[in-house]
């Protein structure tokens, strides 16, 4: 029998976030309330819980992955004890098939329905280490320096065919911003380098990942970051799926069709 007997639904936006509690496991007693996303919404948040004996004994509390904007309530949520299930959106949605409407309330209350119903299969989220956040918004800067690079390559050489003068005003002007993004991107690495090296459990994630064909230096510090260094997962074929590289049958009648699944 679970623990929890309230469920709570929160929808993140960045100013703003919706949260609906199921009471009592009954989907039909629920309490609706809006928060501003930062340190006074977080307070009314808890002190609104309280108000209704939802606490981090009885509550399970269940969000989507909204990155940045979702991480101050988790880590509030987390220091307050609650139990705290971050959940792919995908997942939810095709949990619980046709819905009918959409605004911040309806989808904070289908994520806290959502929880209540699958609370057997919670996967209980945990904080990842210092490090691992650097490393994130490292290759997040880096994701962001290599499209800006690219785009301004890609202005000049469309304008060549076109506008051979404004093609070459174009070069002129971008060719100093270009090389200071490549001197930012060689200095990112320099810094992943130090940060893999220095830390001993990362440095053996790092080397393991690597040693797999065709898993490069990028690609294995993404894995390490969103799979919490590899603890998110109880065996490689559940971070196939995760990643959506596992073809699924769909066949009806004489047809069939394989998809790759997104967990």
């Amino acid at each position: 029998m679970s623990k929890f007997s309230n469920f709570l639904g929160i929808d993140v936006s960045k100013e703003y976030f919706d949260a609906v509690v199921i009471l009592n496991s009954d989907k039909n007693n629920t309490i609706h309330n809006q928060f501003t996303n930062d340190s006074k919404g977080l307070k009314e948040l808890t002190n609104w819980l309280k108000s209704y004996q939802s606490n981090a004994e009885n509550t399970l509390a269940c969000m989507e992955h909204t990155g940045l904007y979702g991480k101050i309530i988790t880590q509030h949520l987390l220091a307050k004890e609650f139990t705290v299930w971050v959940e792919m959106s995908l997942k939810i949605i095709r949990s619980l098939s046709v819905q009918r409407g959409k605004n911040d309330k309806v989808d904070a209350h289908r994520i806290a329905y959502y929880a209540m119903k699958n609370q057997e299969e919670a996967q209980f989220y945990q904080s990842t280490r210092k490090i691992v956040d650097k490393i994130r918004k490292l290759l997040t800067l880096r994701d962001h320096l290599v499209k800006t690079k690219a785009l301004l390559i890609k202005n000049t050489n469309e304008l060549k065919e076109f506008e051979p003068e404004l093609a070459k005003l174009s070069q002129k002007y971008s060719k100093s911003t270009i090389q200071g993004i490549e001197k930012y991107l060689k200095n990112i690495e320099k810094e992943l380098d130090k940060v893999i090296e220095d830390d001993e459990k990362l440095s053996n994630l790092f080397e393991k990942a690597t040693s797999v064909v065709g898993i490069g230096k990028v690609t294995a510090l993404l894995l390490i970051c969103f799979t919490n260094e590899f603890t998110m997962y109880e065996n490689p074929r559940q971070l196939a799926c995760y990643c959506g590289v596992v073809p699924f049958e769909y066949s009806s009648g004489n047809n069939k069709l394989y998809e790759r699944k997104v967990a």
